[in-house]
């Protein structure tokens, strides 16, 4: 399997931004686990709430008719029940498999004026394929009882918005999450002019593969890498995987 990072910039266009995800998508090849940056159909677009939500609609039919042959993992701006949330869908062989809304928002982004915190039994290890797969939506990756929510997972993704200023901050935790689950992370990160980038993949050994002037971050998912540094250095994870 592939596992993808799409660093990708998003513009006031929700057409344009879903016509390039999904060229993008259809690029990667067969059984790929392809990673969107936070709300990379939209963006935090406060103005346009509702008419974001909307467009959600139309844009989770499209990008689920894409996953046949692969695993595609975004966040949406979603409405329920009056309520706006930063939800993250992932799709495979076109069905909704998981859902989950960010839980932890950012105060200097304003998230708390017009989202609304989703169901922190949200964040959890879910299997496909046999894959243990988890997610924390850009913030959450700084809140370490978080960490012990997705503790095991094979593979954790990491879709973001994270600023510029705080490169270093995203990069580090993103390596040490790797290091600390002793897994593979896919750090998906905005390529806006304010954004961070650094979007990586890294394996459970710290090894990592980015690079900031790229659209798309590749590599080959190999869990004997997993088996490896877990029985090598034994912090009491699975290793019989």
């Amino acid at each position: 399997m592939n596992l993808i990072a799409l660093q990708i910039k998003t513009t006031s266009d929700f057409q344009e931004n879903l016509d390039n995800l999904k060229e993008l998508i259809n690029s990667c090849e067969e059984n790929s686990l392809i990673l969107a940056p936070e709300l990379a159909l939209s963006g935090f677009c406060y103005d346009k709430m509702e008419e974001a939500s909307n467009f959600s609609i139309k844009a989770i039919d499209e990008i689920n008719e894409l996953s046949s042959d692969k695993i595609i993992a975004l966040t949406f701006i979603t409405k329920k029940d009056g309520n706006f949330y930063n939800t993250l869908y992932i799709f495979h062989n076109q069905k909704i498999i998981h859902t989950q809304s960010k839980h932890k928002l950012f105060p200097l982004g304003d998230e708390l004026e017009h989202f609304s915190s989703g169901n922190i039994e949200d964040i959890k290890i879910i299997e496909i394929n046999g894959l243990k797969i988890a997610t924390l939506i850009c913030f959450e990756l700084r809140f370490s009882k978080l960490w012990e929510k997705v503790k095991g997972a094979y593979i954790i993704l990491n879709p973001a918005m994270w600023g510029l200023k705080r490169k270093d901050h995203y990069e580090s935790i993103s390596k040490a999450l790797a290091l600390v689950n002793q897994c593979f992370v896919i750090a998906c990160n905005s390529a806006d002019d304010n954004m961070a980038k650094g979007s990586a993949i890294i394996s459970p050994f710290g090894n990592v593969i980015k690079d900031d002037s790229k659209n798309k971050i590749e590599t080959t998912f190999d869990i004997e890498e997993i088996k490896k540094v877990r029985r090598y250095i034994d912090i009491g994870l699975n290793t019989t995987l």
